[in-house]
């Protein structure tokens, strides 16, 4: 009895810690056309290119500018990849002036919208740069699924296979993202070192 209570008390603390993400009024999500203008508004304000750049707040801390973006977008993709950029930079796992932890604005923006394959593809990106492999696959693999059009998410796919020696796979997901005209030729050459490339 006692560990169902320490879980339920540990489950709350976390939702608490971080919350859904409900869009205010001035918000909404980032792929939604009729919610550009609002979205217009908050990045005229607070997610300038010198925000995006991290060269300087526009009204406090660089944090609290891309922050206050998330709070209003939770998916958007180039706040969430400047924040986590930001936490490599400041060494921190929530920087200052932000409301919650990098890890808590992605989980927000995957319950938000689950379904929106940038998300997942700037998630893996954050969880590679953290040593989180294994996390970052799924993140890089959900993305592949959901936009298998996109040659990028096969391209970055491809090398997180190469890097764990996984070379069928690695080659495959090459094929697909030279397939669709990706121009970087990285990952090919990077096989061919391995000795690891067929046309």
């Amino acid at each position: 009895m006692r560990t169902i209570c320490c879980l339920i008390l540990l489950v709350h603390a976390t939702a608490k810690a971080c919350p859904a993400f409900v869009p205010p009024q001035s918000g909404g999500d980032y792929n939604d056309p009729d919610a550009r203008p609002r979205l217009d508004t908050v990045e005229r304000f607070h997610f300038t290119a010198r925000v995006e750049k991290l060269l300087q707040g526009e009204s406090g801390y660089l944090g609290g500018d891309i922050g206050y973006t998330l709070e209003h977008f939770a998916n958007h993709p180039r706040a969430l990849a400047s924040i986590a950029k930001l936490a490599l930079r400041e060494k921190t796992p929530k920087p200052r002036g932000a409301s919650y932890s990098v890890d808590c604005y992605f989980d927000r923006a995957i319950r938000f919208r689950p379904e929106d394959a940038r998300v997942r593809a700037v998630f893996g990106a954050w969880l590679l740069a953290n040593q989180k492999e294994a996390a970052a696959l799924e993140q890089l693999q959900e993305a592949a699924r959901l936009a298998p059009d996109n040659a990028a998410n096969h391209y970055n796919l491809g090398l997180l296979y190469l890097r764990r020696k996984d070379y069928d796979k690695a080659r495959e997901a090459a094929h697909e993202a030279y397939a669709m005209g990706f121009p970087l030729p990285g990952l090919r050459s990077k096989l061919q070192a391995a000795g690891q490339w067929q046309e």
